[in-house]
């Protein structure tokens, strides 16, 4: 029987996503956390598909075997490719990246131009760009995707997505480069097409980016930012909600997240990154092992 108080399970190829774990925490506040980094195997995102749904059911059955309430598939290339692989493995629920961040950026876009950036795995799957078009042919009516105080208006007559594979991006932030020129180099290059096809939204299609949303502001300041971290934790609140699995603690004077930090191997820039964007000290990280 799965409890209120049992945790909220995280997994992703290395730390971005603790740009997920970031806006859970900002969303949910009073739930427990467990996230798991599987940084020795990282990136996801050049890997074959087999390899990362082999890699998500082992991250998968770990969550499990703590006990947590909802697994969260923090790691787009996952989402895109390995999502019905670990539904079909878990008994508890499971959010991806996906579904959120589509919805979202069809309800912010005015001009119908949407961009989406993301690992070579991501943007391969084409899941993003699916979705999108999926859900604006439905317009939206699916209540599970947009709440009814929002506007179903659309003054779009079309929409086209326009994608980007920036494979880099995972690295340079994995090693903690997010402020330097070569990044800032690295993005310009990579933006340029979007600029050129005028985009006014633009969907981070890897839980890696976050950390980069500056940069990116800089280089395309009219732009709107899809945070799919943002827009999964709002879908958890709706889903634990709906199952009466919030965790009913309701202390406002909590000082420090209820997180356990595991990974498969401890990067020198670990604890730098996480601080910086969880905004408080972290413990250090177990080390868990899984096959090759």
């Amino acid at each position: 029987m799965i409890n209120k108080e049992n945790p909220i399970g995280l997994f992703d190829s290395g730390i971005g996503g603790l740009s997920v774990l970031k806006q859970f925490i900002k969303f949910l506040p009073n739930e427990n956390y467990i996230y798991l980094g599987d940084t020795a195997r990282v990136p996801y995102g050049n890997k074959s598909v087999a390899t990362v749904k082999r890699y998500a059911a082992e991250c998968t059955e770990f969550l499990l075997s703590k006990n947590v309430k909802l697994i969260v598939i923090a790691c787009n290339t996952v989402s895109s490719v390995a999502i019905d692989d670990v539904i079909a493995i878990s008994d508890v629920p499971v959010i991806g990246m996906i579904t959120p961040a589509a919805t979202a950026a069809i309800r912010a876009t005015r001009n119908g131009k949407i961009g989406v950036i993301g690992t070579r795995a991501t943007i391969e799957s084409d899941a993003y760009s699916k979705a999108i078009y999926s859900f604006y042919d439905n317009d939206l009516d699916d209540d599970s995707l947009i709440s009814s105080s929002e506007s179903k208006e659309f003054n779009i007559k079309n929409i086209t997505v326009y994608n980007k594979a920036c494979p880099l991006f995972v690295p340079l932030v994995e090693e903690g480069l997010i402020n330097h020129r070569a990044t800032k180099l690295i993005a310009q290059d990579y933006l340029e097409n979007l600029k050129t096809e005028g985009i006014d939204t633009l969907v981070l299609g890897c839980t890696h980016y976050p950390l980069l949303a500056q940069l990116f502001t800089d280089l395309m300041p009219n732009v709107n930012l899809i945070d799919s971290g943002e827009h999964s934790a709002v879908a958890a609140i709706r889903l634990l909600g709906e199952k009466n699995l919030l965790n009913a603690d309701s202390d406002s004077l909590i000082k420090k997240p209820s997180v356990k930090f595991f990974v498969t191997d401890i990067p020198s820039t670990f604890n730098e990154i996480a601080n910086m964007f969880l905004n408080f000290d972290i413990s250090k990280p177990e080390i868990v092992s899984f096959g090759n």
